[in-house]
């Protein structure tokens, strides 16, 4: 039962769920987002916690309306004048959830008599990418880079060809509305003492950029990282294999036409909205020293169902817009040391991508030892 199911459901118009379930200890903590296609009914949000970790519950929910301009849960008597043809909303539901080969089924009966019912379905968890990546060599992906159209892209370099995931999903965890508010304030408490610049996570800059600093050292966050340039990607891609390495593994990396994405769909600032989405987000350098060296770009998602995960859901962006967002090459790993040493002549080493002792390490340890 524990992951991320999105899908619809037919109910008063058809209407979008999203439904996160996290394994606490020994029961689960779910939150479900309904974005409903009808303008004149709001998003919802409603909260349950289980007993255990069945496959079977029958719950009672707490429902909440959702600020149009904020995205945060409220009660109905805030935002009702929004709304003046509804004369309805209720703030409790009795809910059964159902697993059974794979299919999530869930009924609700709201209020005193509005009931719905929901079937998602998802296969089973795949760590390959659903993008067929272009095998090519090391040389010929540096030519590759010269014949690319002269506009903005972005690079994501990965030991493996594994799927498009954010390090916050790839740990189990769903719910980026708890990581918020528990998370990023205990870290907030911790580190304040730590950063040389203090970060008012109330604004909502600075708070993108406490996210972005969390990520680049080492906290799973609902960011993915990315890099304006290539060639840092490739260093990233080819950097934890071995040396001397001379198996038949690849090396993955992701080109994506942000330029395209930008300007095709709406860029969403808010991590956590009730539909599904995948951002650029365009984080300030505060406090952060590898963020210019790396060139670092990021977006954001709240994406992880594995029949709609990030590459799902370019790909069906791609047949809706009939463009070409997201492609990848595919580098063998026996070439890292021809690809390592090229990056070094570009000054693309691990003391300029991490500036710090352990950067300064992982480069001379490069230079110096064979494996």
């Amino acid at each position: 039962m524990k992951g991320q199911w999105i899908g619809t459901y037919q109910g008063d118009g058809s209407s979008q769920i999203i439904v996160n379930i996290d394994e606490v200890q020994n029961h689960y903590d779910i939150e479900v987002n309904i974005a409903p296609n009808k303008k004149d009914f709001p998003a919802t949000i409603a909260f349950m916690l289980t007993e255990n970790i069945s496959e079977q519950h029958e719950l009672d929910a707490e429902v909440y309306a959702v600020e149009p301009g904020t995205g945060n849960p409220c009660n109905w008597d805030d935002i009702k004048d929004l709304y003046p043809n509804l004369e309805f909303y209720p703030d409790k539901a009795k809910v059964k959830l159902k697993l059974d080969d794979g299919k999530l089924t869930i009924d609700a009966i709201l209020g005193t008599n509005d009931e719905f019912r929901c079937e998602l379905k998802k296969r089973p968890d795949e760590s390959e990418s659903a993008i067929d990546g272009e095998k090519i060599s090391w040389s010929d992906f540096r030519t590759y880079l010269n014949k690319l159209p002269d506009s903005n892209h972005l690079f994501r370099g990965q030991q493996k060809p594994w799927r498009l995931r954010t390090s916050f999903h790839r740990r189990g965890r769903y719910q980026i509305r708890k990581f918020l508010n528990k998370d990023v304030i205990e870290l907030h408490q911790r580190l304040s003492a730590i950063t040389s610049h203090y970060f008012d996570i109330d604004i909502p800059n600075q708070r993108g950029s406490f996210l972005n600093l969390l990520q680049h050292h080492g906290y799973p966050t609902p960011l993915l990282d990315w890099s304006y340039s290539p060639y840092v990607s490739a260093f990233f891609a080819f950097r934890d294999w071995p040396i001397g390495y001379r198996g038949n593994g690849d090396v993955r990396i992701y080109i994506f036409d942000n330029e395209a994405w930008e300007k095709d769909y709406p860029q969403i600032s808010n991590l956590n909205p009730t539909f599904p989405h995948l951002s650029i987000a365009k984080f300030i350098a505060v406090g952060n020293t590898r963020l210019v060296p790396q060139q670092s770009a990021t977006t954001i998602t709240n994406l992880d169902d594995i029949l709609d995960d990030i590459e799902e859901y370019v790909l069906l962006r791609e047949q809706e817009k009939n463009s070409k967002y997201l492609r990848a090459i595919d580098i063998s790993a026996s070439e890292r040391e021809a690809a390592m040493k090229d990056l070094r002549f570009m000054g693309i080493t691990a003391g300029s991508m991490f500036p710090s002792l352990d950067g300064v390490c992982e480069e001379l340890r490069e230079r110096n030892f064979e494996s």
